[in-house]
């Protein structure tokens, strides 16, 4: 086979003599996406936070997390390339590694970075007809839900992630796409990141719709509902999935389901 190139989301310029064969993922979303590209069994090393499709674990070798790596496992492995992602991994995890081995990094903040991000893993291990294939039904699937959300009002939410201190979503990330696909407008989609919220001083608190608590990172249970209701007693507070709002890939499949069951409940 001949040389082939290929830049990742982050500008890096990766040259291969052939097709990566030993893949070690640290991005759970993307080790699903892997897998439903057909690349089960070329994927040699997961985090612990890889557990889907259910029993994956038990299969592969896991590597640490998506924060802190085990690099001597990594390194038993031999792997030809490492997935990463600029979110969900550490700048410092990307560059020890690259010392050593390919990483492929992905930015995924919009739909389009995600049509993107399926396309380039069709022409990095070869299997451009299921990549075109997943691309298709995404598209079918996000043309169908956009007919279903036309008409739908638009809703001011909040989407928290974190607890002590509390964070949500603000608009430079995959969730706020998300939320904007369901016609909800975010109340921190003018800020970067992650901000810091303080209940008791949040003017704007009164003027939401919903507040939206995640199961991940941080994972919201119903007691956490009544906490929050007492500083927002007049706001819709509901637990959401968050691998719906926050993994990308072929996730997103099965997320548009879940989108319309949560339309119908608020």
């Amino acid at each position: 086979m001949e040389k082939y190139t290929l830049t990742d989301d982050l500008g890096t310029t990766h040259v291969f003599n052939q097709v990566p064969q030993r893949i070690v993922s640290l991005v759970p979303s993307q080790t699903e996406l892997l897998v439903d590209l057909g690349l089960e069994a070329n994927i040699v090393g997961i985090t612990k936070f890889c557990v889907h499709p259910e029993n994956l674990r038990k299969r592969k070798t896991i590597v640490g997390g998506t924060k802190k790596v085990d690099y001597t496992k990594i390194s038993d492995l031999q792997p030809d390339i490492i997935i990463c992602n600029k979110e969900e991994n550490t700048l410092e995890i990307v560059e020890n590694l690259r010392r050593l081995y390919p990483v492929w990094v992905t930015d995924i903040e919009t739909i389009e970075d995600n049509f993107k991000m399926i396309a380039d893993f069709g022409q990095l291990f070869s299997c451009f007809a299921k990549a075109e294939k997943l691309n298709a039904e995404i598209q079918n699937a996000l043309s169908d839900f956009n007919a279903f959300i036309e008409k739908k009002p638009i809703k001011k939410v909040a989407y928290f992630i974190w607890k002590n201190p509390y964070m949500v979503a603000g608009g430079d990330n995959f969730i706020h796409q998300m939320l904007q696909l369901n016609h909800f407008e975010n109340a921190f989609g003018n800020q970067s990141r992650y901000p810091e919220v303080h209940l008791q001083n949040w003017n704007e608190k009164e003027s939401l719709d919903c507040i939206f608590l995640s199961s991940e990172p941080y994972p919201f249970k119903e007691k956490d509902i009544s906490e929050i209701a007492s500083f927002c007693p007049s706001t819709k507070i509901v637990l959401v999935d968050g691998e719906m709002f926050s993994w990308h890939g072929s996730r997103l499949l099965l997320a548009l389901d879940y989108f319309k069951e949560l339309q119908q409940k608020l």
